[in-house]
This record gives C-alpha cells, structure tokens and sequence, in this order.
C-alpha cells in the first residue's frame, strides 16, 4: 500500500441529485483514492474541513468500463467512491454550500 496523505485522499465532490438530496442528512460523497482506507478518509475529511466530526464511511469500488476502438478492448480507470457521514452537531461542509 502506498503512503499516502490526507491532501491526497480525496479527489473530488459527487454532484449528483441523490448525493445533493443526502446532504440534507449531514451525508457527503467524494471520489477519493482508490489505495485510501476509511481511517484515512475520515481523518482527510476532519483536516480539510474545519469543524467537521465524521460518524461513519462508507466506500465503494467502481470497476472500469468496457470500452472498444475499433478491435481494440480496454477499461477506463476504477475508482473509489466514499458516504461520509457526519455527526449532529459538526459543521456543515462549505464545498457544497451555495450548490
């Protein structure tokens, strides 16, 4: 496993309807390394954004897509997608506000 750190752990916001729909429940969901564990996604979370207590993470992995050029057979990249959950009394986070 690589070393990684926190500023490398997340990638970038999710800017879905269902994720701006979980923001209502204090719930934020990032792109983030594929190599970074939850006890690193929670402690780039707590670092990044002041103010911010994390409950709970949950992470999934994305398989590539299929893709062809002509004969030729590939994948796109995997990617790890993580829910973080924030506790009742943290802040919220200021990436998302004004979305």
């Amino acid at each position: 496993m690589a070393d990684i750190k926190y500023y490398d752990v997340i990638l970038k916001p999710v800017i879905t309807e269902k994720s701006m729909a979980d923001m209502a429940d204090k719930k934020y969901t990032f792109l983030v390394h594929t190599d970074a564990t939850k006890s690193q996604i929670k402690e780039a979370v707590e670092k990044m954004f002041a103010g911010t207590k994390v409950a709970k993470v949950n992470t999934m992995n994305r398989d590539g897509k299929k893709k062809r050029r002509g004969m030729v057979v590939g994948k796109t990249a995997a990617t790890k997608k993580a829910i973080v959950q924030l506790t009742e009394d943290s802040k919220d986070i200021e990436v998302f506000e004004g979305l």
